[in-house]
Parts: C-alpha cells; sequence; structure tokens
C-alpha cells in the first residue's frame, strides 16, 4: 500500500485539527492506548497499515510486559506494601499515644508547677538573663512585625537582649533594620543589629557567630525567633520557668500559628499537615521519649546544652535538627507546650512553599546519613531512644512517609492497570491509606472538607518530597541549597486589599513545572486505559489526581506575585 492511500482524509475527521484544545490530550491518550495496548480491530482497508503496526506494537507489548514488568513492578509492589503498614503502624502508634495523653489529661508540661516558680521569681526577682535571637535575610516585608514583637516581650529590661541577625544583601534594607533596631534602642530596649561580610553556614553560621558576642557570656538562655514570627507578650513567662526549675530540661518549643492560613486553599493544605506535626508527632516525641526535632524557631534553648552538644553546625540545610539530636544523644530532654503558639506566616506562593519542602525534606535524609553511625554508637541513651530515633523519627517520617506517598500512590498503583498480571490487595490501596489519611486529618476539623484537596496536593508535593529525600541521601547536587522561604507579610496583603484582584502577569516559564506535566500525562493515561478496559472505578481517583498535577503544573496553586 503507498503511503499516500495510508494516510486517513482530514475529511473523515470533519476538520483537520481536533474541535477543542483541551480534549486534544484525550484523544492523543486515546490513540496511544488502542495502538499499544490493545490490538485494533479496524475493518477498513485504507487503515490496515495501521492495523498491522497496532498488532506488531502489541505483540512486543506483550513480550516485554510479561516476562519483564511484570515481575519488576511485582518486587515493587511489595515493597511498597512493606513500607505503607510501617507508615500505617506508625501513624496509628502516634494516634494510641495522643488519645491516652488527651483523654488522661498528662501532656507532660502540666506535670510542672509553673505558677510555683513565677511566684518564686516574682518574688526573689531573681531574673536569668535571656538572649533573643532574630536571624533574617532580606526580610523587607516582614522585619517590622518581628522585631517590634520581641522587644515587646514581657521581661526586666536589665536582664534581656534582643540581637538581630542581619545577612541581607540589600544595602537599603540594611540600613532600614539597623534604623528600626535604633528606634527601639532609644525606648529603652537593649537590641544588638549585628551584620556579617559572608553567609558562611547561612542561618546556623549567623546563630553561631551571634553567640560568640562578648556581651552573650552572662545570658543562660537562647530565644529563637524567625524574621516572621510574632511572639504574645508574655512568651518568656510562659517557658523560661520551665527550664528554671528543671536542669535537665535543653529545650522548651512552642507550636505555631499561622496567620495567613486562609489565603489561599495552598495555605489552609499546609495548616492540615502541620498541625498533624505539633498536636501529634511533637507531643508524643515530647510524652514519650523527652525528644523531637526543634523546629528551628519558637523555643528556648539552655546555652549550656547548645554548647554541650558542640554548638550549631552547618553540614546540613536542618542545623536546627542537627542540634537537637546532638544534644539527645548527650542525654538533654526536650519539652513541647502545645497550648503556647507563636503567630507566623506560611509561603503562600508556590515556589516558596516548594524551596521550602526541599530543604525540609533533604535535610534530615542527609542527616540521617551522616548520623546514623553516631546515633548507633551512643552510649548514653537507652535502646529504646536509639530505635525511636533512627526508626520512627528519621526512617519513617522523614523518607518512608514521602517514598510511599509518590512511589506506591502515584507511580506503583496507577502501574497496576496498565500491567494487570500484578495484582493490587484492597485493603492495602483503599484502607490502610484512608485510615492514615483521617489520622492525619483529624488534627485540623475546620478544614475536614478540604480533605480530598489534601490529599491530592500531598501527592503532588510527594514528588519533590520524595526527590529531596533521595538527593540527601545520595548527596547529590542541591543537597545543601538554602533559599530562604519568600514571607510576604502584612505589606504585600495591604497592596492587594487597596487594588482591585487583578492577576499579575508572570512568565511562562516561571508557572510551568514540567515533572508535575509529565506525572499528569502518566496518570492521564492510565485513567482513559482503566475507564476503556477496566471493569472498577479506580479511574475517578486517577483522573482527580492527573488533574490536580495539571493544575499544579501549568502555575495554578497559591498567591500570584508580580515579578
Amino acid at each position: 500500500m503507498s503511503a499516500g492511500k495510508a494516510r486517513i482524509p482530514a475529511s473523515k475527521l470533519g476538520t483537520g485539527s481536533l474541535p477543542c484544545p483541551k480534549l486534544g490530550f484525550f484523544y492523543f491518550s486515546l490513540c496511544v492506548i488502542l495502538v499499544t495496548m490493545r490490538p485494533l480491530k479496524l475493518q477498513d482497508p485504507d487503515v490496515k497499515l495501521y492495523d498491522d503496526t497496532s498488532k506488531s506494537l502489541s505483540r512486543a507489548w506483550e513480550r516485554i510486559r510479561v516476562p519483564i514488568l511484570a515481575p519488576i513492578l511485582r518486587f515493587a509492589l511489595y515493597i511498597c506494601i512493606g513500607m505503607s503498614i510501617m507508615l500505617f503502624l506508625e501513624r496509628v502508634y502516634m494516634a494510641i499515644v495522643i488519645a491516652c495523653v488527651k483523654c488522661l489529661g498528662k501532656k507532660r508540661y502540666t506535670k510542672y508547677n509553673l505558677e510555683a516558680i513565677k511566684q518564686d521569681l516574682e518574688r526573689n526577682k531573681n531574673f536569668p538573663m535571656v538572649l533573643v535571637q532574630i536571624p533574617m535575610f532580606n526580610e523587607k516585608e516582614v522585619y517590622k512585625l518581628s522585631i517590634g514583637a520581641v522587644c515587646g516581650l514581657s521581661w526586666p529590661s536589665d536582664r534581656l537582649i534582643v540581637q538581630v541577625l542581619d545577612d541581607s544583601t540589600n544595602e537599603v534594607l540594611r540600613t532600614l533594620v539597623e534604623l528600626e533596631c535604633r528606634k527601639w534602642r532609644e525606648k529603652g530596649v537593649n537590641v544588638m543589629y549585628e551584620t556579617r561580610n559572608n553567609r558562611n553556614g547561612y542561618k546556623a553560621g549567623a546563630l553561631r557567630e551571634g553567640l560568640k558576642k562578648h556581651y552573650v557570656e552572662d545570658c543562660e538562655y537562647v530565644v529563637i525567633f524567625d524574621a516572621d514570627f510574632q511572639p504574645e507578650e508574655d512568651f518568656l513567662w510562659r517557658t523560661i520557668p520551665y527550664l528554671i526549675g528543671n536542669p535537665e530540661l535543653a529545650l522548651v518549643q512552642a507550636r505555631w500559628k499561622f496567620v495567613n492560613a486562609d489565603e489561599c486553599l495552598m495555605t489552609r493544605l499546609q495548616e492540615m499537615s502541620l498541625d498533624y506535626h505539633f498536636s501529634v508527632e511533637q507531643e508524643v516525641g515530647s510524652s514519650t521519649y523527652s525528644f523531637f526535632g526543634f523546629n528551628g524557631t519558637a523555643g528556648v534553648w539552655r546555652i549550656k546544652a547548645i554548647n554541650d552538644a558542640g554548638g550549631w553546625k552547618d553540614r546540613t540545610t536542618v542545623e536546627d535538627m542537627d542540634l537537637a539530636v546532638r544534644a539527645s544523644l548527650r542525654g538533654w530532654k526536650f519539652l513541647f507546650v502545645g497550648d503556647l503558639s507563636v503567630k507566623n506566616e506560611l509561603p503562600s506562593t508556590f515556589k516558596a512553599y516548594r524551596y521550602q519542602q526541599h530543604r525540609w525534606s533533604c535535610g534530615p535524609a542527609n542527616l540521617f546519613r551522616k548520623m546514623f553511625k553516631e546515633i548507633m554508637l551512643c552510649e548514653r541513651v537507652t535502646i529504646w531512644k536509639k530505635i525511636h530515633v533512627i526508626y520512627a523519627f528519621f526512617f519513617v517520617r522523614k523518607i518512608i512517609a514521602h517514598w510511599v506517598t509518590f512511589f506506591f500512590y502515584c507511580i506503583v498503583i496507577p502501574a497496576t492497570i496498565l500491567i494487570p498480571e500484578v495484582h493490587l490487595p484492597k485493603p492495602v490501596a483503599v484502607y490502610l491509606p484512608a485510615t492514615i489519611t483521617i489520622l492525619n486529618a483529624a488534627s485540623t476539623p475546620r478544614s475536614s472538607h478540604l480533605l480530598v484537596f489534601w490529599i491530592l496536593f500531598e501527592n503532588v508535593m510527594s514528588l519533590h518530597r520524595s526527590k529531596a529525600a533521595i538527593i540527601g541521601l545520595l548527596e547529590a547536587n542541591r543537597v545543601n541549597e538554602w533559599v530562604v522561604t519568600e514571607k510576604l507579610g502584612n505589606m504585600m496583603k495591604q497592596k492587594y486589599i487597596g487594588k482591585a484582584l487583578k492577576r499579575p502577569r508572570s512568565r511562562i516559564g516561571e508557572r510551568i513545572h514540567l515533572l508535575e506535566l509529565l506525572m499528569g500525562m502518566y496518570m492521564m493515561h492510565c485513567a482513559i486505559y482503566n475507564m476503556l478496559f477496566a471493569n472498577n472505578h479506580f479511574f475517578i481517583y486517577l483522573l482527580l489526581q492527573a488533574g490536580a498535577f495539571f493544575v499544579i503544573g501549568l502555575g495554578f496553586v497559591g498567591t500570584f506575585v508580580p515579578n
């Protein structure tokens, strides 16, 4: 048959192009499925060549699928099932612990007689010297908020030092921050403005240099607030007394309260994830092993414990977690105060959130690689605490949780549709993830109606978290990448309030995310195949998840900020 006869005339299609651009991908995927997955049974002699090609491709697919791809997928499925069970058991264990803690009313911080220590302080006037550090880098939108809130803390002025650690590269902004510090100094607050000529060590380097200043020698405790955090006036009165009355305590950690949680759908979904982290993970760690990861801000450290643990180190992008693990191995204990919240801002642009999640996922995996041997050989802690730190804290929560979400729910399960020889157990595919999801969502009841959106969004973000965790374990490129999370602050909100809600223009290259689009195409392909050839309704999930990948891949998520 000649090439001319093999072509399908445009008249048979009605037009030479697809009727609607939005349906183009659907038709393309449909053609691919029909060609590669099943033999075409077309009777028109004009397409006999396509029929032969389809049959040869189908036979080739059969030869590859059954002896090669099916065993590989089956092995991957077993690995994912094992990881899923590990994550399920960890979530159930934490749910049981937190239920016991709440039902019995025995949160760990409630056993300390805080009021008695407060009264003793006020009676004897024996206030310890407290240092408050505010590390910042080009924080033009929020520096006034944080400095003002910290300078308003209730504590004897002669026993409080506020240290602003400004690594900003913008000279104009440096001048503004220094002027803000000078303004509060004139009001009687002991504010010290410190800068560096380099950013060596990033945040860890700035905090380390800050503790070396001569005026810090008399300080017993150091409080750390990131530039967007705004503590309440009584913060020190609700944290310092714990450390005064309990010399074995190294850290008192407060939870976060999000001032912009209702800004957009993305911030609401972030709130759901972080509420679970504070309400469950931090509370369980504090109540059982007196250990949890320092959140890097809104916490009070005993300076003696920092020095005993070796000080701040910048070997990973999670210097806070690094210090916490080392201090714990030295025998120090931590306390999480769940009823004390500090206002702060969630990243509301997808770019900022993506960079933040890369740092938060890559850093712990890299720290796990660096500290595994040190933890195992440590003789100052019990074997059960070692197991908790290595297995539960690092392996399951920081690595397995990301891998299960992405590789199992976004890669392996959809692949079982294309390779029916691999059987997918329904309890593992439905009941385990449903239980894990419900346990996560229970921490934020006000957002329970957003549960489906949260699942889809977390699955998309697991792509970046899994990639970051692998980079951290292998110490590949970007392992030490540090991008400061962008904050918009009240200034940006006021700009939008004063103007009509008009979406600002942005470069196409900044909004298009290729990995998300590729994942969306893969899941759409699986969904169409499932609709055509399967007898279940799994395509509903696949279509929704593909839509989520496409929406985020095209940049239609979060707050849009002009360049």
